[in-house]
């Protein structure tokens, strides 16, 4: 833990600090690099070199030193001049800070511990701000994390408080299972109690869908437009239509509700493949919409933590997170006036638990169990 560590520090140790702080600068620069390609289906390594979000043009490498390429250029792109986002810098800044944070939990004891909980801090940095902008966390960071925690777990049997490989293995295992099962169970029950939600207008709305592309579609309401991928989390997932009217196959259905799946639709006395069907349209007067209680994403997200942190730390990050999302949630109700809240992903909630594990979680453990002792 940090309080462990001995001060004044040496010369020694502020190489090393400067070092790791350095380091996760040029980590965060990278994670720059995810969080805005990956979402995208872009690679991360094609094209090499970072590029202007809004002209595209590659970026001079001595214009992509961390924080101070950006500071350099005051927040600007040398080719077209278009503001950069001063969210960049403090990826990088933030990385470097939680670097030296875990360095320092790491030195007193066992100074290589820093090295996976780095590569758990990259990962949790990265999900936390793709979550936000694009309310997914991607498999590669959630499945590929559960591996990387697995692995590093058979390399560093410390990470979990052991000395032998098989049964640090089995621990991170357990960590993941409990992780993946933990949230799985809330999903499900969130699905039963709020897995569907109903909405009335005002009056009669117009509705059309269309196909958006060869893989998806889009579905617009009385002018707001839906991604048809998007209102369905599973295949058993419905959403019904009240309708005045419906249009499909150049026939027409009065006073009906359509029953929408998403690779059909069903009516009364007639089904129709999404495959073969150009568009339909009509007017509604209500309707009930599928969601989910959380994503699965949070739910694999948790298990790459377990891996990394064991059981405890799962426990731990779903209390915190809880704990931090639900004062977070709280504090934007007033700020709404009573319009509809922030859609907060859950992701990020489970990071921060995460990094006070990392960091202080023990400690926090032990002072909580103290207390309930009396």
């Amino acid at each position: 833990m940090i309080s462990a560590f001995s001060f004044p520090l040496t010369a020694l140790d502020w190489l090393l600090a400067g070092g790791a702080f350095f380091l996760g600068l040029c980590v965060g620069s990278f994670l720059n690099v995810v969080i805005y390609r990956v979402p995208l289906g872009l690679s991360v390594n094609e094209p090499k070199r970072s590029f202007c979000p809004h002209c595209k043009t590659p970026i001079k490498a001595w214009h992509n030193l961390p924080v101070l390429g950006w500071l350099w250029l005051r927040g600007k792109c040398a080719s077209c001049g278009a503001g950069i986002s001063i969210r960049y810098p403090l990826v990088e800044v933030l990385t470097g800070i939680l670097f030296l944070a875990v360095w320092l939990a790491c030195w007193p004891a066992d100074p290589w511990l820093a090295l996976p909980l780095s590569v758990l801090v990259s990962i949790l940095i990265a999900a936390t701000f793709i979550d936000l902008d694009h309310l997914i966390i991607p498999d590669g960071l959630t499945w590929g994390g559960v591996v990387a925690g697995v692995g590093f777990s058979m390399l560093f049997p410390a990470l979990h408080g052991l000395q032998h490989w098989w049964d640090s293995m089995l621990w991170s295992a357990i960590g993941a299972v409990s992780g993946y099962l933990l949230l799985w169970g809330v999903v499900e029950m969130g699905k039963l109690a709020f897995g569907r939600k109903k909405i009335a207008f005002a009056n009669p709305a117009k509705f059309s869908w269309r196909h958006a592309g060869e893989e998806d579609a889009e579905l617009v309401i009385d002018g707001e437009v839906e991604k048809w991928s998007e209102l369905f989390s599973r295949e058993s997932d419905r959403l019904e239509l009240t309708c005045d009217h419906v249009e499909i196959a150049d026939r027409r259905f009065e006073d009906v509700t359509l029953t929408c799946y998403y690779n059909r639709l069903d009516l009364p006395g007639a089904s129709y493949p999404l495959s073969v069907v150009e568009a339909f349209s009509g007017v509604v007067r209500s309707a009930v919409v599928p969601r989910e209680a959380m994503g699965f994403g949070d739910v694999k997200f948790l298990a790459a933590i377990g891996a990394f942190l064991g059981w405890k730390a799962v426990l731990f990050a779903v209390a915190s997170g809880s704990l931090i999302g639900s004062v977070l949630g709280l504090a934007t109700v007033p700020l709404t006036r009573g319009a509809q809240g922030l859609r907060l992903p859950f992701g990020p909630f489970l990071a921060a638990g995460a990094l006070i594990w990392i960091l202080a979680g023990r400690l926090l453990l032990d002072w909580y169990l103290g207390l309930m002792r009396g």
